[in-house]
C-alpha cells in the first residue's frame, strides 16, 4: 500500500506539543481514511535516541537519525526551549539540510523554523515563527522574509507555523492538501477542535492586539481610538487629544507603536471586526459600521487585503457560536479590539 512517510526530528528539550500535536492529526486522519487513501507512516528520529526527554519531562521514543534515510514525504522539525543548543549542533543542522533534499515538503512548528533557516532552506522565502521570536529570526536570517502575523505560511515545499498549537492547524492543512477538505474537517471534528483555522488567521491574541504604549500621550491616543472605532478618526483630532502637534504625534506614535496612526487604526478596526464576525450575528454591513468603515466596500477591501478572506468567508470558517445559539456580546463595553 502506498504510504506517506512523515519523519519527525526529535531533540532533547524540544516542546512535546510541537511533536505530538501534528502526530495526532496524522494518526487520526489515518483512522478516518477510506481504504483507497494513502496513510501516514510516522517515524521519529533523533541523535539522542532511543529515549529523548522533552522540555516538559516527557520522554519520547525515537530511532537513530540513520533510520531517517531514504525518500521522505514530509519532514517535520519542532521547536523547543533548547532551541539554542539545537542551532549550535552542526551535525543536526546538516542532517536537516540533507533530509530536506530528500523530502517532498518540509514543515516546522514554532522555533523549528530557526533550524530550517539555519540550514539555509528558507533563504529567499517567506516564513513565520512564534510572535515572540519573529524579530530575532528576522535579524539572524536577513535573507528570510519573516511574517509574524499568520498562524502558518506555505512557501513552495516549505510550511512554517507559529507557536505550539498552530502545528495542529498546519497538520490539518497538510491533510487537506493530501486528501481533501472533507477528511481534514472530519479529522478536526474528531479531535474536538472548534474550527479548522485558515493559515491567514492572525496568531496574535486579544491581549497582544490590545497592547498599549508606555508613553502616556500615545497610550491616551490608543485608548481613545479603541473607544471610538465606530466614528471617523482623523489623525489631526487624535493628535489634538494627545496634546501634540500632528507632525510630532505621527513621529512618536510610529516609534512607540511600530506602525503609523493610519495603519494602527485600520489594524484595530479589522481586529474588532473579526471579533464581531466570530461572536455575533450582526450583518456584514452592521459590522462594517460598528468598526468605523465609512462604506461596506471599504471594509471588504481592507479585510481582504489584511486576511486574504472576505468577511463572509471569515465568519463561515471562524464563527465560534452558531447564530441560533448565540451569546449576545455586541453590547459589551470592553475596549479590547478583538
Amino acid at each position: 500500500m502506498l504510504e506517506r512517510r512523515v519523519v519527525v526530528v526529535v531533540y532533547a528539550g524540544a516542546m512535546a506539543l510541537d511533536i505530538t500535536g501534528p502526530i495526532e492529526v496524522f494518526d487520526t486522519a489515518n483512522r478516518l481514511l477510506t481504504p483507497s487513501g494513502a496513510p501516514y507512516r510516522i517515524d521519529l528520529v533523533s541523535a539522542d535516541a532511543p529515549l529523548v526527554r522533552m522540555s516538559s519531562g516527557l520522554a519520547v521514543e525515537a530511532s537513530p537519525l540513520e533510520a531517517g534515510q531514504g525518500p521522505i514525504d514530509t519532514l517535520l522539525v519542532p521547536g523547543g526551549w533548547s532551541l539554542g543548543e539545537a542551532l549550535r549542533d552542526r551535525s543536526l543542522v546538516s542532517w536537516i539540510s540533507g533530509a530536506a533534499a530528500r523530502s517532498r515538503r518540509v514543515a516546522s512548528v514554532c522555533g523549528g523554523s530557526f533550524l530550517l533557516a539555519e540550514a539555509g532552506l528558507l533563504d529567499g522565502r517567506r516564513a513565520t515563527t512564534h510572535w515572540a521570536y519573529s524579530e530575532a529570526m528576522a535579524c539572524r536570517y536577513p535573507d528570510v522574509t519573516v511574517d509574524a502575523e499568520p498562524i502558518f505560511v506555505w512557501d513552495g515545499p516549505y510550511v512554517t507555523s507559529a507557536g505550539v498549537s498552530t502545528g495542529i492547524d498546519m497538520a490539518l492543512a497538510l491533510v487537506e492538501a493530501d486528501h481533501g477538505a472533507a477528511l481534514a474537517l472530519e479529522t478536526a471534528r474528531f479531535l474536538v477542535l472548534f474550527l479548522k483555522r485558515h493559515g491567514g488567521q492572525s496568531q496574535f491574541s486579544a491581549v497582544l492586539e490590545a497592547q498599549l504604549a508606555d508613553h502616556p500621550p500615545i497610550r491616551t491616543a490608543q485608548e481613545w481610538i479603541l473607544d471610538n472605532l465606530h466614528n471617523p478618526l482623523p489623525v489631526a483630532e487624535i493628535a489634538r487629544r494627545a496634546n501634540m502637534s500632528l507632525r510630532n504625534f505621527a513621529r512618536v506614535f510610529r516609534r512607540e507603536v511600530g506602525a503609523t496612526p493610519g495603519q494602527y487604526i485600520e489594524r484595530t478596526r479589522i481586529a474588532r471586526a473579526r471579533d464581531l464576525l466570530e461572536t455575533t450575528d450582526l450583518t456584514i454591513n452592521q459590522v462594517a459600521a460598528r468598526c468605523g468603515f465609512g462604506a461596506p466596500e471599504t471594509f471588504f477591501r481592507s479585510f481582504g487585503r489584511t486576511l486574504g478572506l472576505t468577511p463572509k468567508e471569515y465568519r463561515h470558517r471562524f464563527q465560534v457560536i452558531s447564530p441560533s445559539g448565540l451569546i449576545d456580546r455586541h453590547h459589551e463595553t470592553d475596549r479590547s479590539p478583538v
